[in-house]
This record gives C-alpha cells, structure tokens and sequence, in this order.
C-alpha cells in the first residue's frame, strides 16, 4: 500500500485547484479502463463497462453492472478546498509595491496564510491568433509571493489577544516591486500568463493563491502526511483507488463515485451536490440500462451513499473542544460522523454498513459528534439523501489543522479508508 501513498502525494502536489483535481482524476481512471464521456453529446454505454463525464470541477465515474441493476453504491466527495481567489482586477499600487487583490472562497483559516510562500494556479479562457477559444489550466509556479503580517512591534498585544485580519485589507499578496505603472490591473497576470501560454488575448480567469510548500511525510517514522487541500482531497483520492482496483463489474450492483466541486460555499452551483448532475447522470445511465420510471426509484430507495469528508482529530491543545466521549484520534481508524439534525447524513442504518465493514476487515471505527453547545459542520451527504432519496452515511478521516493552508492527517488512516471502500465495492 506504499504506493498508494505516494500517489496520494503526487496527486495533492498536482492539483492546486479543483479543475486541476478533475484532470488527476480523469488521467487515473482512464488508466483504469474507464472511457471519457462528453456531457455535451448523447451517450452510448454498454453493460460491464466504465466510464466517466466531467463538469468544470466536477467529475462522476461509474460501473455499469452486467445485468439489469437492483442496487445502487456510490462515493461522494469534493474537489474543492477554503482558498483565497484572486479578484476579477487584481493588481493594484501601493507606493512602490504591486499587490494583488482577493477574495475569500469558504472559509479558511485565515491566519495560516500570512508569511507563506504562495504562487498562482487556476484556469485561464483565451484566444489564439485564428481566433480559437481555448480554456487552460495553469500554475504560476516560477513567480513567488506573500501576504506580510504586521510586525510585533507595531501590534504589541497581538500575542496576547490575538491575531485580528480584515479580509479587505490585511489579505493582499505582495507581488512585486518597481514603479513602473502598468498598462491595466490585470497585466502582470496576462505577462505572467505568457511564460507559460501563447495567446492573443485574455478573455478571462478564475485563479487561486496556493502554498509553494509540497505535500511531505511527517513523524518520526513518516507516519503523518502534510499538505494543502487534505480537506478533502485524501477523500477523493481514496475513492479513486478503490475505483481503480475494480477488476470485474458487478452483477446487479451499479457502482459511482462523484466529486462534485463547490462543497466549501454551499454546494448550490450548476457543478456541486445541490445541482443535477447526480441524477443526470443516473437519468441518463438508467435509459440506457432500459429501467422505466418505477425501477429508476426501486433503484434509488435500494442504494447507499457513502459521503466522504474529512473529520476533526483531537487536537491536544484544545481537548475541551470536542465531546469528550467522542475524541477522534489520528491513526485509530476511520471516522463515522453523527448529528441529530441531521448535518451529517448518518443513520443506524447506513452506519451499520460501515460498522460492518470495519468488523469484517478487523479495522478500528472512531465515532465523531460535536459538543452539544457547538455548532456542526456539514458535508454533501445531507444533499444527496434529500434530493435523491439515497440513504447515505458521512464517513471520515480524522485531521489536524482543518481549513489550514497546512493539514494534517494519519497515513494508516487513509489505508484503513481505501481498505473500507474497495471492500464495500466487491
């Protein structure tokens, strides 16, 4: 299983962003057999066979059992992560210093930011000389930047009432030096852009500050992996693994995992859980699996949903916290994630699926519930059981530092994660 983890570590060093996400995860599928739908056109599938489709940053794969299906299995995640996007027009003078304008995406521990080495990363849209347009992933990984903290001399309590950022004012990068003014806010992207695309016009951008750190093994013994975008990356790389190591489809059993971008600001967007590409894509499976409307429901009442987010780990520091009968470990195993009103999706039920598995692989299962005087969280998982029916379970790997530019999780963790889920898929 070492390679695995290398993998994952590969996979979260390229994928800065979402629609960086989406190419990683298309490229492993496709290396497994599975053929690329376009969304745009119609389908031709064929029974026992795999495929995928994407949406911007959203991706669903599936396995089409031989025969007709009776059931439903599926893994949900997401691809996106808190960050801080850069605005429409970005740069702007601040005496001699060029800085760069954002805006918060989600909600990032903000203060995990400053005094980092960052770059830029997203996609561009241009045109070419002929007139074509052409859509481009990029990563700006040759032009360094950082958002200064103020200095303790000049904020004297800062260490001691802390760290107060408002996010128009304290988050802008700073780019570069020189008093040359530039011809528009958003030519040093377009000079940027250069080095790496020729084009002749830039037409637009969604773009992204990442760390320049990598993702590295952590520990005494390495047992620990540190990265950006843990949350929820791990998640969906293990979802990938336990899809890429289906050798033969089920008999009966549909089998999909879906990534749906957007998790981190609500999921109601045309690419995340609350939008119809779950079941379009089910629509559409089921019409050429020739199941009428009434076996299209028994489908869906007969199915489970396995949502996948990352979970919090006791953080030693901060013990009272968390419910103190609940204390999720790192490297005691896979988290089931309960809440009475229902932000997680978990029920006796659905967790009993998973309790299961754990039993029969003879893995540890934790169990995490918020204090009861603190708000909790949620996941995709109360979206897909609410617009599809679906009974669903959030499961999770416990984290450190969660919504950090800098997370942390236990390695034998996702082991135990991608165990549950190819075991869950056989």
């Amino acid at each position: 299983m070492g390679n695995v983890l290398v993998d994952l570590q590969a996979f979260l060093n390229a994928s800065p962003t979402s629609w960086h996400a989406v190419r990683e995860i298309s490229s492993r599928l496709a290396l497994c057999e599975f053929s690329p739908l376009d969304e745009e056109v119609k389908w031709e599938l064929t029974p026992g066979k795999k495929y995928f489709t994407t949406r911007g940053g959203a991706l669903c794969a599936f396995v089409l059992p031989e025969k007709k299906p009776s059931q439903l299995l599926s893994f949900a995640s997401h691809t996106d992560s808190p960050a801080l996007k850069l605005k429409p027009r970005p740069v702007y003078k601040e005496k001699n210093m060029s800085l760069v304008g954002v805006e918060v995406y989600g909600a990032p521990l903000l203060s995990s930011w400053l005094n980092r080495d960052l770059e830029i990363a997203g996609r561009v849209v241009i045109t070419h000389p002929g007139g074509q347009i052409e859509e481009r992933l990029v990563h700006f990984d040759d032009v360094t930047l950082f958002i200064p903290q103020l200095a303790i001399h000049l904020d004297r309590e800062v260490n001691e009432k802390g760290l107060l950022l408002n996010k128009q004012e304290h988050l802008a990068p700073l780019l570069g030096l020189g008093n040359a003014e530039e011809s528009s806010p958003v030519a040093a992207i377009e000079t940027l852009l250069r080095r790496y695309v020729p084009f002749q016009t830039l037409l637009s951008f969604e773009l992204f500050l990442v760390p320049k750190e990598k993702a590295h093994f952590v520990g005494m013994e390495g047992e620990m992996l540190a990265s950006y975008r843990l949350d929820n990356l791990a998640s969906a790389h293990a979802a990938v693994t336990a899809f890429g190591k289906i050798a033969k489809p089920s008999d009966h059993t549909l089998q999909m995992a879906l990534f749906w971008d957007h998790e981190e600001i609500g999921s109601d967007t045309q690419e995340g859980a609350a939008s119809p590409f779950f079941s379009d894509c089910l629509t559409r499976i089921a019409h050429h699996l020739h199941l009428d409307a009434e076996e299209s429901i028994l489908l869906r009442t007969n199915s489970l949903c396995v949502s996948l987010d990352m979970a919090h780990a006791l953080n030693p520091h901060y013990v009272k916290k968390y419910e103190p009968h609940h204390l999720p470990l790192l490297g005691k195993g896979v988290v089931l994630k309960y809440n009475a009103n229902q932000k997680y999706a978990s029920n006796a039920l659905s967790a009993a699926v998973i309790a299961h598995a754990c039993e029969t692989l003879g893995l540890s299962c934790q169990s995490y519930v918020s204090r009861s005087d603190t708000p909790c969280g949620s996941t995709v998982g109360p979206i897909v059981a609410q617009a599809m029916g679906i009974n669903t379970v959030d499961i999770g790997i416990p984290e450190l530092s969660m919504h950090s530019i800098r997370e942390v999780m236990a390695c034998q963790d996702y082991l135990d994660l991608v165990r549950i889920l190819t075991h869950l898929l056989q």
